[in-house]
This record gives structure tokens, C-alpha cells and sequence, in this order.
């Protein structure tokens, strides 16, 4: 019901178009068959659709939507939230999620529905599976928006321990980190293989310090620097690093978007890019620090409601300036504007260049 909700309304906002839509799900219980159900039922309405044909990231939808011009995205997922829930993410064609007063047109629409009204009939012409090639976008992306930089010297002397909590993730956060020259990365085994049951934690949040303990556990064996675990759907991360004591500490949400938005303001300065038109973004349930780092570096921070789809529509309304990065103390975070909702994986990329670089220096992240 959803989905011909969507469609309806599709088709009354860009009427005379060829539509196009990208699908992707999660590791959740019958996650991939709700997938399929909602491609056929954007096919039945003549919509062409772009589905993946295994879990991906959600971060990784963001990018997919503008990537391939799609009008709108849907991902089936809950997040980091427990396993007997699923959801059902919309994006719209700037990648971002919706914002009113389109998130309560389109329910409108959908709660005027009769379930005789939905088409099921699949039109599999118009559902197209999609995998490498984006995935190797994606990648490129994240290391382009990630990486600043850093001495392979440095990268290889950062000894890294991650754990994707049985979520998405694993598909291609290793991926980038080899590619973007890191090769001292411990996997937490246990917790590498996508399990909707997420069997070793209680919560498959990294906000909770409880769901980084065996990740914790196999840093203190193996000497790692620091710690990234993600959620199930990719698009927080838990971050723990050494103190100047060597001993492992937990950072919280600000904590991390501070670090890593002063690290990539500090990058465009020394690439000469900062001319005063840029934003970082922040809500206003995160540190003002933000607004100092701003200030510091000449630019704006705009700050928006709870939600990172406020700083996607930011984005959208001020065209005219360039979005660096920013996120929330809910342990998102954004750089760059190729994704326009939060996303681990090219953070997890940005913390260890930050790590990296501080190692090499002689200091603590």
C-alpha cells in the first residue's frame, strides 16, 4: 500500500516523466522479499526500477538515488533498532529523506487507498538489478570524500579493529579501507556474517557502549588504535580510540562530529578551497561547537531541526554554497554532499585518516 501510495504520487509530481526508482534492504528478517514486493508493485505502475540484488548499506540508496537519477529511493530497514522491527525508508530524487509537507501529502495519498487499488501484477522488463557498478561508485566516492592525503606509511602503521554487528556494512566497508591503502584491519569474526538476530549483542546500536565489547576485546589483544563499529543498516558508527594513556575511551556523537569536521575544515584550508560560500551543518540537538568551528574558518553552520534529512534539505535550498560536512550527536555523520543522509561508511574511512595522521605526528586521535 505503501509503495502504489508512492507511486500515485509520483506520478502526480512529475507527470509526462519516465520514472525510475532505486530498491535496497537490509540484513533484517524478510527484508529481501519486501524488496521484491515493492519493486513489483512500482513495476505494475510503469516505473522503472533499480533493485539490488543483496543487502547494501543505506548510506550507499543515498548515493544510488542521484547516481542513477532516480525520482525517488526506498530502503527496507529499521536501522539500528531491535530485530523484531523493519521499516520502510523513502529519499527523495536529491537523494535526501522526505521533509514536509511531502512526507504528509504522500500519506495522505496512501491512507486514501483501497487495497484493491494496489497493482501486483510485476512488469519484470522494467526491474533492473543492480551491484558492481554502483558499488564501485560508491566506493570511489567515499574514498574521494574520505581521504585527505595521508602518508601510506601512516595508513599501514594504523592498526584498526571493526565490527559491522551483523549488518551491511561487511559488504563494503572492508572494501574501502583496502582500497584507500589500509591493510591492518582485525574483522570481529563473530560479528561479521549479516544476522537479522543479531545474536552477540542486545542492541545493534554503537551508541551503546555494550555493543562494541567484543570489538573492544579483540583491540586489547591484537594493541589496535582504534575501534569502528557500525550499525545494521551502515548509517552511524560507534568510534573508541587511545588516550594519550593508551588506554581505550569511548566517544560520544559530538565528540566525533567535531573531530571530524574540524579535520575537514582544517584539509580544504590547506587546499586553498575555503572562500567563505561554504556550510557545514548541525541540528539542534548537537554540540554549538559547531557554530565555533564555523566561525573560526569564516564559513556558516547551518543548523536544522533533529534529522539529518534537515541538512539534505539544506543542502538542496542553498545551491549556490558548498556543503563540507556535518551530522548530529546521534553518531551520524556526512562529508561531503555525493550522500545526503548519514553514512558510516565513507566516516569510517574519514576517522582513520584522522587517526592515521595524528599516529604519525606522535598524538592520540
Amino acid at each position: 500500500k505503501n509503495t502504489q501510495g508512492l507511486s500515485d504520487y509520483l506520478k502526480k509530481s512529475f507527470p509526462g516523466e519516465n520514472l525510475k526508482v532505486a530498491i535496497a534492504y537490509d540484513c533484517r528478517h524478510n527484508s529481501d522479499t519486501l524488496a521484491k514486493v515493492v519493486a513489483d508493485v512500482f513495476s505494475a505502475n510503469g516505473i522503472k526500477v533499480f533493485l539490488f540484488s543483496d543487502m547494501r548499506p543505506t548510506p550507499e540508496l543515498s548515493f544510488t538515488v542521484k547516481h542513477l537519477e532516480c525520482h525517488a529511493g526506498i530502503v527496507l530497514t529499521a536501522s539500528h533498532n531491535p530485530p523484531e522491527y523493519n521499516g520502510y525508508k523513502v529519499y527523495w530524487q536529491d537523494g535526501g529523506q522526505l521533509v514536509p509537507p511531502q512526507d504528509h501529502e504522500i500519506i495522505q495519498t496512501i491512507e486514501a487507498l483501497q487495497y484493491d487499488q494496489i497493482r501486483f501484477e510485476a512488469n519484470n522488463d522494467l526491474i533492473e538489478y543492480i551491484d558492481t557498478a554502483v558499488d564501485e561508485a560508491f566506493i570511489n566516492s567515499a574514498i574521494e570524500n574520505g581521504s585527505f592525503n595521508t602518508p601510506a606509511s601512516a595508513k599501514e602503521n594504523l592498526k584498526i579493529v571493526f565490527t559491522s554487528l551483523h549488518g551491511t556494512s561487511i559488504k563494503l566497508v572492508p572494501d574501502v579501507l583496502e582500497k584507500a591503502g589500509y591493510t591492518n584491519v582485525a574483522i570481529v569474526k563473530e560479528q561479521a556474517e549479516p544476522n537479522g538476530d543479531f545474536p552477540t549483542v542486545k542492541s545493534p546500536n554503537p551508541e551503546e557502549p555494550e555493543a562494541l565489547t567484543m570489538a573492544l576485546a579483540l583491540a586489547e589483544k591484537t594493541g589496535a588504535d582504534i575501534v569502528i563499529g557500525t550499525d545494521p543498516d551502515s548509517d552511524r558508527l560507534g568510534i573508541a580510540v587511545r588516550n594519550t594513556d593508551g588506554e581505550l575511551v569511548l566517544l560520544n556523537g559530538n565528540q566525533s562530529m567535531v573531530l571530524m569536521t574540524h579535520f575537514l575544515l582544517e584539509q580544504w584550508k590547506k587546499q586553498g578551497r575555503i572562500t567563505g560560500t561554504e556550510f557545514i551543518g548541525s541540528t539542534i540537538v548537537s554540540t554549538p561547537m559547531m557554530l565555533e568551528l564555523a566561525d573560526v574558518y569564516g564559513i556558516e553552520c547551518k543548523v536544522g531541526l533533529t534529522g539529518f534529512k534537515w541538512i539534505a534539505k539544506m543542502i538542496k535550498d542553498f545551491p549556490e554554497q558548498k556543503f563540507i560536512g556535518g551530522g548530529e550527536e546521534s553518531f551520524g555523520f556526512m562529508a561531503g554532499d555525493a550522500v545526503r543522509d548519514k553514512d558510516a561508511v565513507t566516516a569510517t574511512l574519514l576517522i582513520c585518516e584522522i587517526a592515521a595522521q595524528a599516529k604519525a605526528n606522535g598524538s592520540s586521535l
